[in-house]
């Protein structure tokens, strides 16, 4: 099935691997990782030849990379293979789905389609990861992973990466959300891979930050340092030395407090280090923006704070606006930024461009910034410079900022590949997984403490002939801790790759058979309102095989059956729609619509603690919802427990009255026969499954209404007390109240 191609020694090896287990490949930028998971791809489709290949990447200009490797090495149909993102809609997708037998998708738009059976994980044999160190937490990933090893009958996974990252914990975790057995590591080190490496030559370039900066910086240190003291005090702080406290510890330290909130902690001092620790966060990334950006950026920001500070009634803004120390870095920078005072760092950049530039005309330069203000402002400057035409290259807008469609991102690679412009300045959408065009010299405007995003920024360069890397630094700032910190989570990743694999076994993952029953047996049904979709409570009825249909629910969370809607609300959501008034109108719309209206509240919290609201007012909404409406209140700790709780409420409605129904108050039929089921299915305790051989013994509407309650028992399933409620509805006198 392969063309054009031949297969290099480490990924036969690799291949060799993979074909047997689950497995996890962390190899280089630009040393075909694609093509393993191609020449894995064939083997797998000439192994189960009816069955379908699945491949998922985070963005779509990645997934489409693949679609053209595969377009050129593999012998396959263009129509065979087919594109999923969000821009396609779910019915296309599904139309799709059918006719391919290689997919490349996103995973968000996926996860929906598995929830909604759309799509059948079951022709699947096999699954494409890529950037495979996002599968942690709640990224789609983990969702797709998890029901792909549950439902294919001839599971097989490959993940992808240049880097997993330097945490035990991260990698550990990535392998049991993609089921791994076994992981291949290459490094330029190693003997198979060395003869295709491309020499890569690193050079630092060291600044020193003026006097008119450190001056900004003693303001900045001096409010950090009062605020150190203070929680320290508090004994919420054990260190209060700048140099030993990073920013992962106070975010740490703010998850902590927060917990303890959360746990009905009312203690005074809690509450005040949270507030303290919001301006230290603050204050701290305008540091990091002086230290290793620049004043424009930190002016910028300065300005966000002020207007911000207008608004915002939060106590941690007032105060940082009221500090003598703050006032005073405000003030010095905002006389820099009218004087126009460039970082040296910025200095140095439009000098090594120019050098360049005028070396080798040909020359393409890849420059990376971490933030999308200063990246503008490097544009600016370097486009100032004769014979350099330089272009921002970002992620998609975010609000009042600028931004690219991925669209625009495509076009520019390909202006760039092109030689229509010679510099891109991108931020960190350009370190992941793209296809960057030839480029000759890589510089990082600051060093980055991340062994994921400094092997990815390095990987862009050196793909085809030998490779330069510049990486500026500003000394006695956050910049020379950053480098030893990449370097040394670098070097931490390789050592617990290879403790992993000492130890990985196949206890990760124990394959449970599974009767091929599941696949034809009748399953519970629950339409769910589509903006519930990212909640976990929908992955979960996903996971225990209930058919999930998302569709937009005017006056419900959920419908488990023609009588029954479920209105969801955390603790928190409850006691908010009492105070903006939206809870009446929503228990009056549920009650309208539905015969057994059903409302769950789910969380730990204490429900008179979340907000100041006096506990008499929410026991009273409590009292109206199930007295004066007669609605059940029912409460869940988690999730989890939301989902049991629906599937049980579904499965004893869907017993009763039949799975076949429709959602009367959002779906008008529009042919007679649906509208005469529509008619019959709105009866108390009918739904579709009994309207039908209702209509199909009387022929006609008239007929059923006009019959006896005898006649009408002579239909399946109709009872006594099912006819004596079609009568009463039939023949009862309409009473106005």
């Amino acid at each position: 099935m392969i063309k054009n191609f031949e297969p290099r020694l480490y990924q036969q090896t690799i291949f060799a691997t993979a074909a047997e287990k689950n497995t996890l490949v962390v190899l280089p930028t630009g040393m075909g990782k694609t093509n393993i998971f191609l020449m894995l791809a064939a083997q797998r489709l000439k192994q189960y030849p009816t069955s379908k290949v699945l491949f998922i990447g985070p963005t779509r200009p990645l997934i489409e990379q693949y679609l053209n490797v595969f377009k050129e090495h593999f012998e396959i149909n263009e129509s065979d293979m087919a594109v999923f993102t969000g821009m396609i809609s779910p019915e296309k997708r599904a139309l799709l789905w059918k006719n391919a037998k290689i997919i490349f998708s996103t995973p968000q738009g996926l996860e929906n389609d598995i929830i909604s059976c759309r799509i059948n994980l079951e022709e699947v044999c096999l699954l494409g990861v890529d950037e495979a160190h996002r599968a942690v937490g709640d990224y789609a990933y983990v969702f797709v992973a998890k029901q792909f090893m549950k439902l294919s009958r001839f599971p097989r996974i490959i993940a992808l990466t240049a880097s997993p990252g330097s945490d035990m914990d991260k990698i550990q975790e990535v392998c049991k959300n993609l089921f791994i057995e076994d992981i291949e590591v290459r490094t330029d080190e190693d003997i198979d891979v060395k003869p295709y490496i491309q020499e890569m030559q690193i050079e630092w370039v060291n600044v020193e930050l003026p006097r008119i900066f450190t001056d900004i910086q003693r303001f900045l240190l001096l409010f950090l340092r009062e605020r150190f003291e203070k929680l320290k005090k508090w004994g919420i702080l054990r260190r209060t030395e700048l140099k030993y406290v990073t920013k992962s510890d106070l975010l740490q330290l703010q998850a902590e407090l927060r917990s303890r909130i959360a746990q009905g902690e009312k203690d005074f001092v809690v509450w005040n280090a949270i507030s303290l620790l919001a301006e230290v966060m603050k204050i701290y990334h305008a540091l990091e923006l002086l230290e290793t950006q620049g004043i424009a950026a930190l002016h910028k920001y300065f300005e966000k704070l002020i207007a911000e500070s207008r608004t915002a009634k939060t106590k941690a803004i007032k105060s940082i606006m009221s500090d003598y120390n703050f006032k005073s870095a405000m003030i010095k920078a905002r006389i820099l930024y009218e004087e126009k005072v460039e970082h040296p760092k910025l200095i140095e950049l439009q000098k090594i461009v120019e050098n360049e530039i005028n070396a080798n005309k040909n020359i393409k330069i890849m420059v990376f910034n971490q933030y999308r203000d200063n990246a503008l402002d490097i544009i600016e400057k370097l486009n100032k410079i004769s014979n350099v035409k330089s272009k921002i290259f970002v992620g998609q807008q975010k609000k009042g900022e600028t931004g690219l469609s991925q669209k625009e991102q495509k076009q520019m690679l390909d202006d760039f590949r092109n030689g229509l412009f010679n510099v891109i300045v991108a931020t960190s959408i350009g370190e992941e997984g793209l296809d960057i065009p030839k480029v000759d010299l890589v510089i990082f405007y600051e060093p980055i403490p991340s062994a994921i995003r400094s092997i990815q920024r390095r990987g862009r360069t050196g793909r085809q002939e030998k490779g330069r890397v510049i990486i500026l630094m500003a000394k006695g700032t956050r910049d020379e801790a950053y480098r030893w910190v990449a370097h040394h989570k670098e070097k931490k990743m390789y050592r617990n790759l290879a403790n992993i694999r000492k130890k990985l076994n196949l206890s990760l993952y124990e394959k449970k058979e599974t009767p091929i029953t599941k696949f034809i047996e009748e399953k519970t049904k629950i339409f769910a309102d589509y903006r519930e979709k990212g909640s976990g409570t929908i992955k979960e009825l996903a996971e225990n095989n209930v058919i999930v249909n998302l569709e937009k629910l005017e006056y419900a969370d959920y419908v488990v059956s023609s009588r029954c809607g479920i209105e969801i609300k955390t603790v928190e959501d409850f006691v908010n729609s009492i105070i903006d008034g939206r809870l009446l109108e929503q228990v009056k719309n549920l009650k309208n619509n539905f015969e057994r209206p059903i409302i769950v509240i789910e969380g730990t919290q204490d429900i008179y603690g979340v907000r100041n609201v006096h506990h008499n007012s929410i026991l009273g909404m409590m009292a109206t919802i199930a007295v004066s409406y007669g609605i059940p209140i029912i409460q869940t700790r988690n999730f989890k427990e939301t989902s049991a709780l629906l599937q049980i409420i579904a499965r004893r409605e869907q017993e009763e009255i039949g799975r076949d129904f429709s959602l009367h108050a959002d779906r008008k039929p529009a042919t007679l026969k649906e509208q005469q089921e529509y008619l019959v299915s709105s009866l108390p305790g009918m739904g579709l499954a009994l309207a039908k051989p209702l209509l199909k013994h009387f022929k006609t509407i008239k007929n059923l209404v006009n019959a006896t309650e005898k006649e009408l028992q002579e239909v399946e399933k109709i009872g006594p007390i099912k006819a004596k409620q079609i009568k009463d509805v039939v023949e009862g006198e309409y009473k106005e109240n």
